[in-house]
């Protein structure tokens, strides 16, 4: 397949999936045996990309960084706390993440594991969906410290791939009561510096191949699924929060289920 249709493909994917609870990493790491590509090629490609959509969450939000900018420069209460929260929720995972890189690349080549991670993390959708009762503080900065070092917590569930880091966080939300709306803007914003670090240490370890082209895709696909994922993810953001705050997320986990259960029927062929 050539190259830049690859990127296209993959864009789209990410797009879509960032920011749903049904793992884009799941689906990029399961599309490398759908189309066919050499995964290892593409890693970088697949972390790098991210950022695309991670642009979409800045320009969808930027009145509300804009006006937390301009809070901190006045040193407002409410402004500290929203990224006091922020940063407490992305302790845990900028932590475990590098304390585990080694064995997190190696879960990342297994496809069988997204395939169970899928279906497990589908149940847990459902159950929390059940028996949670979310109606406790709106909005990220009226968040209690340790509600929001809990969310970060439950993102570090998502270094298993399949697991969704969206799904992860939202869910974790809801489980301590916080709604709907608010548990997935909080997961939009932590994103950020979460992708903001993995690309980084991801462009650190393949820095020398990126600059060689060698071993790895050019500038010219990242380039092409950057923009494509930050596109799509614009649109998915708008859609998603409006969709969630009426019906929920139970489609979300039938779908993680049927398309899990999918993958294992036909990695087990």
């Amino acid at each position: 397949m050539d190259p830049i249709v690859t990127a296209i493909l993959l864009g789209i994917v990410e797009g879509v999936t960032e920011f749903i609870p049904v793992s884009s990493t799941g689906h990029l790491i399961l599309a490398t045996e759908v189309f066919g590509y050499d995964a290892k090629t593409w890693a970088a490609f697949n972390v790098v990309i991210q950022l695309g959509a991670i642009l979409a969450v800045v320009v969808q939000y930027w009145r509300t960084f804009w006006a937390v900018g301009m809070g901190l420069l006045k040193l407002e209460a409410m402004s500290l706390a929203f990224v006091r929260n922020i940063l407490l929720a992305f302790l845990p995972s900028a932590v475990l993440g590098l304390l585990l890189k080694d064995y997190i690349d190696i879960l990342l080549g297994s496809p069988m594991v997204v395939g169970w991670a899928l279906i497990l993390g589908g149940i847990a959708i459902l159950a929390i969906e059940r028996w949670a009762k979310p109606g406790g503080p709106s909005g990220v900065a009226q968040l209690p410290a340790r509600q929001a070092l809990g969310v970060g917590l439950f993102q570090c569930i998502a270094m298993i791939p399949g697991v969704s880091r969206s799904g992860a966080t939202i869910m974790g939300a809801l489980a301590m009561g916080i709604e709907r709306r608010t548990a997935a803007e909080f997961s939009f914003f932590l994103a950020i510096p979460t992708m903001l670090g993995a690309t980084t240490l991801e462009l650190w370890d393949n820095h020398a191949d990126l600059m060689a082209g060698t071993g790895t895709v050019g500038w010219t696909e990242i380039a092409v699924g950057f923009a494509v994922s930050f596109v799509v993810a614009l649109a998915v953001i708008k859609m998603f929060v409006a969709y969630v705050s009426r019906a929920g997320f139970a489609p979300f986990a039938w779908y993680r289920i049927v398309a899990g259960g999918l993958a294992i029927f036909l990695l087990s062929r």
